[in-house]
């Protein structure tokens, strides 16, 4: 219910990272394809929660919030399932972006 915020906050630092941090170097030239990649999933699981009734358009949004103890729920769904989502996305990106690096020429 609450996992797509840590690729939200990893998609909004993502942002701002490439809009004012440099952009040369290994990181800063792939930096917009990860940029895409967070927001992309993160858009996902939002349309995906508000399907399945986890997320509303009235306070306190997250259903979990409603019952007693949801906040914990919430946030173990954050470690649990955010996280681990958030650093397979990165990984991903790593590979991608390295696979797509020019390659050294050995003279």
């Amino acid at each position: 219910m609450a996992c797509f915020v840590v690729p939200l906050v990893q998609a909004i630092a993502t942002s701002a990272l490439r809009k004012w941090g440099k952009k040369d170097g290994f990181i800063g030239r792939n930096l917009s394809s990860l940029e895409l990649m967070l927001w992309g999933g993160t858009v996902m699981l939002i349309v995906d929660h508000i399907i399945n009734g986890e997320l509303t358009w009235k306070f306190p949004f997250f259903t979990a919030l409603g019952e007693t103890g949801g906040g914990a729920v919430m946030l173990r769904e954050m470690l649990l399932v955010g996280v681990p989502m958030s650093v397979v996305i990165t990984l991903v990106w790593a590979i991608y972006a390295f696979a797509k690096e020019p390659k050294l020429s050995t003279k």
